[in-house]
């Protein structure tokens, strides 16, 4: 799988959003699939993704027998930099406005892996990445985990930005930006994490 279909996927995934933190892998991957395969086939790979991500899931009724995980390299480390991604924001907004350095050490570390491809942003704008989200996201309790998990797809996506067209570019800009607003956070905040994004685009197109 080409590191384009993998961002194709993550974009894909967009739609449906589960609030259960549990199932979120599952239904990320659902509704990726949903574009590619009959409907029929859509419990079975449910339970793939659920597999993959180490979270128990019954598949629905009638649904077909769990197949085994996804071996795919590309497509297990883009999940996995999505649930790190994921679970950096969840710890940094529980700490409120005390986040523990080594929590922004983790984030700039998933950050540096977000990028699948030859094309990588520099450190700096990495760091302001970094940087900006902590201060945007601290205490962000309205920030729930389906926004979280939504938010650090579309950051993968945008650190992958060579396989994006400009309009899905702008598109993903313009939704973090929504989305960390809406969260609560200052449309300032927003605007500079948005800025730094559009930083990394430039970069990796």
């Amino acid at each position: 799988m080409t590191v384009m279909k993998i961002v194709k996927i993550v974009l894909a995934g967009g739609c449906v959003l589960s609030a259960v933190l549990t199932l979120q892998a599952q239904n990320y991957y659902l509704a990726t699939q949903q574009a590619k395969r009959a409907s029929t086939q859509n419990a079975a790979e449910q339970q793939r993704i659920a597999n993959a991500a180490g979270t128990p899931g019954a598949p629905a009724a009638g649904s077909a027998p769990a197949s085994a995980a996804p071996t795919d390299p590309a497509l297990q480390a883009t999940l996995k930099n999505i649930a790190s991604l994921q679970g950096d924001f969840a710890a940094i907004i529980a700490a409120a406005d005390k986040p523990d350095p080594a929590q922004k050490v983790s984030l700039l570390n998933n950050l540096t892996q977000a990028a699948q491809g030859s094309s990588k942003a520099s450190s700096d704008s990495v760091k302001r990445v970094a940087d900006d989200l902590l201060t945007a996201v601290a205490g962000k309790s309205k920030l729930v985990a389906a926004q979280q998990t939504k938010l650090a797809r579309e950051v993968h996506a945008l650190f992958n930005s060579s396989h994006l067209t400009a309009t899905q570019q702008q598109n993903l800009l313009a939704d973090v930006q929504k989305t960390l607003v809406d969260a609560g956070v200052s449309l300032g905040d927003a605007v500079n994490v948005a800025t730094d994004l559009k930083a990394v685009v430039a970069e990796t197109k």
